[in-house]
């Protein structure tokens, strides 16, 4: 029977409540299909699933799809009366810049007097009402359940962040876009996806779904910007600092107080630094243009944007060290982020860098981001980051197989992140940059699957106040 009335759909099954509709997806580490039973005990009247339970229940609806993750996404769209067809969505993926590029938006776009919703990394906004976030991309019910809740509100533009998970799971599927950006790709997430190129692949597969009527916008200094292009029904236009592009920057000025940036024939000084954020405004700008706002108008909230939660987030002590503290936690993004210092600081200066690499994830990356950390900076201070339920001493012990002979001498290994910023602190004189890096926004520390508060800009303030006070 399918003409029936149902209360909610759900795919956990411990919030099952009467009349529900289970959804018995099959996840990265556990399978729905187990759970079946415990949801009709629970009130389920319809499961949908990939293989029937062998116990079929009189008085039960079961539906069997080819794929539960793409049935939940377009139900749960229109369940909730395809909120994503009533305003301008805008989904940005690639490796780095996602939460940067999304939050900016939703800055600029309040600027211009806009009712405007942000689901990201770091926050979700329904205009002025913060909700939290946990993960890059939510699942699906939740997806839906915040776009109706802006449409409710007034909405008329969300940006969001549109991760290699979150494609891969059909998380975006039923959703209306008007128009995807791709940053870059960098290694990262290979503990998910199988090789580089399936990860490439999966993003693609986002521009490839762009209707003719929105567009896709790419970075083509990145060379797989073109790529993503290749199969899209989306109105075409590229971004660039190096290359010939629709939309291209020149950094004029280089200072730690911001940038000065051509655009395309217009200069503009902005509060953000580095090549990565000269990248980012341009994406910006051009998403702003497509989107209708006028050029001059643009330029001026541009200038006006504050920097993200996080990301090359800025305190200095009184004794004239510099901190930052960056979300770096990929080799392309501390390399980025340690060149823009190096270009910026004088040379005399020490750089001391803190950093670590997250457990269950991408073990590949950890000596490349040791090397890179140990390569460009006066001290490298490896440590703990978010282990999980991994051993802490372990992925330091594989960060330190990329020290090399020559950056052996400058590089130490403290287990406890808390001391290793402290340490980082003690070895720092007037004009010297701290980067603590890794999690930036994160206000948690995760070690043995229990989450303790821990906020590297804290940390690095109440080093600064203890060494003031001495």
């Amino acid at each position: 029977m399918t003409d029936i009335e149902i209360n909610n759909l759900v795919f956990d099954s411990r919030k099952i409540e009467q009349n529900d509709v289970f959804f018995a997806q099959k996840g990265y580490t556990v399978d729905g299909h187990l759970y079946i039973n415990k949801a009709i005990e629970l009130g389920a009247t319809v499961i949908i699933c990939q293989e029937l339970p062998q116990d079929i229940k009189t008085g039960i609806t079961y539906l069997q799809v080819a794929a539960v993750d793409t049935c939940l996404a377009i139900m749960a769209a229109n369940f909730y009366e395809n909120p994503s067809s009533k305003m301008r969505l805008i989904g940005i993926t690639g490796t780095n810049g996602k939460t940067t590029i999304a939050s900016l938006l939703y800055q600029l776009f309040k600027k211009a007097g806009y009712k405007v919703g942000l689901l990201s990394t770091v926050k979700i906004l329904v205009d002025d009402q913060e909700h939290k976030a946990t993960h890059t991309t939510p699942d699906s019910l939740s997806i839906n359940y915040y776009l109706n809740k802006m449409i409710d509100a007034g909405v008329g533009y969300c940006f969001m962040e549109v991760s290699s998970h979150g494609i891969h799971q059909k998380r975006t599927q039923g959703l209306d876009f008007d128009g995807g950006i791709f940053t870059n790709i960098t290694h990262d997430h290979l503990d998910y996806h199988e090789t580089f190129s399936e990860y490439r692949d999966v993003k693609k597969s986002f521009f490839d779904a762009l209707p003719s009527s929105a567009f896709a916008l790419t970075n083509i200094d990145d060379k797989n910007g073109n790529f993503m292009l290749q199969n899209t029904k989306a109105k075409k236009k590229t971004y660039a600092l190096k290359g010939i592009a629709d939309y291209k920057t020149k950094i004029l000025e280089k200072q730690f107080s911001g940038t000065l940036l051509k655009m395309n024939t217009t200069e503009v000084w902005v509060k953000l630094i580095g090549q990565f954020n000269a990248s980012n405004m341009t994406a910006i700008f051009a998403v702003a243009e497509l989107l209708g706002i006028e050029k001059f108008e643009i330029l001026t909230m541009m200038s006006e944007l504050e920097n993200v939660s996080g990301r090359f987030e800025t305190i200095i002590s009184e004794e004239g060290v510099i901190a930052i503290v960056d979300y770096a936690h990929t080799p392309d993004a501390l390399k980025n982020v340690l060149e823009t210092i190096n270009e910026i600081r004088k040379g005399s200066e020490k750089l001391i860098t803190v950093v670590g690499c997250g457990g269950d994830r991408d073990k590949g990356k950890r000596p490349k981001m040791a090397h890179i950390a140990s390569q460009l900076s006066s001290q490298a201070i490896l440590t703990s980051d978010n282990p999980r339920t991994e051993n802490s001493q372990t992925i330091i012990d594989e960060m330190e197989v990329g020290i090399t002979s020559e950056n052996y001498k400058k590089t130490l290994s403290i287990l406890d992140r808390r001391q290793a910023i402290k340490t980082a602190c003690k070895f720092s004189n007037r004009g010297d940059i701290l980067l603590i890096a890794g999690k930036g926004h994160e206000n948690y520390q995760e070690i043995n699957g229990v989450k303790s508060h821990f906020d590297d800009l804290e940390e690095v303030k109440n080093c600064f106040n203890q060494l003031k006070n001495k």
